[in-house]
This record gives C-alpha cells, structure tokens and sequence, in this order.
C-alpha cells in the first residue's frame, strides 16, 4: 500500500516537473536570428536570398532590403543561397548567451564562365528548310528496343554468343528425340512436308543457296 502511495505521489508530482524542466531546456534553446544580407562588393542588400535550416528544410527568403527573421536552435547550421553568389554555412553558437542574435551576412559573387555560343541565321527559308528536313533526330527508346530485337541483330547474337545451360539441354534432348522417333527404322522425309517446301522456298527466295 505504501508503494502505490508513493508510485502515486511520483505521477502527481514527479511528471510535471519532469516535462517543465524539458520545456525550460527547449526553450533556452530556441533563438530568435534575424539579420542582414548584403553583396560583399558593394554592400547593398540582397533580395531573395534563400536562409535555410540545414537538415531540417525549415527557412526563409530576404525582402527587398535583403533583411530577414527566422527562429532557429542553438547549434543548427543556416545555410545563404543565392543565384550567382557562393553559397555561405553559419553554425550558431551552442553556447550563446540568451535567446536573440543579430547577423551580417555578406555573399561574394561567384563568377562562372560558359563556353562561348555562336548564333548564326539562316540567310534563305529554302536552305533552312532544308536543313530542317535533313536534321538527323536521334532513335527514342522504343526505337532502340525494336531495332534491338530485329531478326538480323538476334540471329548475330546468337551466332556470336554461345548457348547457354538450358537452351544447350533442349538442343540435346531434341536431338535425342527425332533419334528415338526413328529407331530402328528409315528417318522421316521431309519431301512431303509443306513446313519444309515453305521454309525452301523462303530461304530461297532470300538467296541463302547462292554461290558467295
């Protein structure tokens, strides 16, 4: 009985300090950054910056002074995006006394080069016609597939890869089996079979008997 008293007395009790003492630590963890972006070059603000919690997706954008707010954690790292600007990575101190700090961010251009196009036009519409017409456009995957299973391109690989386990066992038992039909007696003809006159004359038609 005295136990449950005091299991009891530990939920009634206990819980609530325990949660209030976690929710004081949150909190001091919680800080308020709010700030500034500017060029490094000529110091005016930037609009549009990307302020970015990283690992959490959690962010912000400049205005058009490049002034920003966001509320962050003691420790997480804010990351400044901008197009045509090095990107820039701000740890907040975990140690940092209170609960608010205020940030000069300032962004160095980063300068890309690109190769260098050339645009030409057309003097006539008849040569760009033309040059349109003739325009090689490159096989779609479908395409690829048919011309894969083409039977010229599967009969080249099969003549140029050899047979594998199974398709060497089923070559072995066929064989065995029209040996077995005939045992004994004279092999089946094929003179009278339309299978074998069709499959002739095919292949004759396709000039497989020609002289090379």
């Amino acid at each position: 009985m005295k136990k449950t008293i005091l299991y009891f007395l530990f939920i009634l009790f206990g819980i609530p300090v325990a949660v209030k003492a976690q929710f004081e630590n949150y909190k001091d963890s919680v800080v308020q950054l709010y700030g500034v972006v500017m060029s490094a070059d000529s110091l005016q603000g930037l609009p549009g910056v990307s302020v970015v919690v990283k690992g959490r997706g959690e962010g912000r954008i400049t205005n058009d002074q490049g002034v920003f707010s966001i509320v962050v954690l003691k420790g997480d790292q804010i990351e400044f995006t901008s197009v045509g600007y090095k990107p820039k990575l701000v740890t907040i101190p975990k140690n940092l006394d209170g609960n608010q700090q205020s940030i000069i961010q300032l962004m160095v251009q980063d300068t890309v080069y690109l190769a260098a196009t050339i645009i030409k036009k057309y003097p006539t519409k008849e040569e760009f016609a033309r040059d349109f017409a003739n325009l090689e456009i490159p096989d779609d995957k479908e395409e690829i597939a048919r011309k894969n299973l083409s039977e010229a391109n599967r009969n080249a690989l099969m003549s140029a890869y050899p047979l594998s386990a199974t398709e060497a066992t089923n070559n072995y038992f066929k064989e065995n089996r029209k040996k077995f039909y005939s045992a004994g007696q004279l092999p089946p003809q094929n003179i009278f079979n339309p299978l074998a006159w069709a499959e002739f004359i095919k292949a004759w038609k396709n000039g497989d008997y020609k002289r090379k």
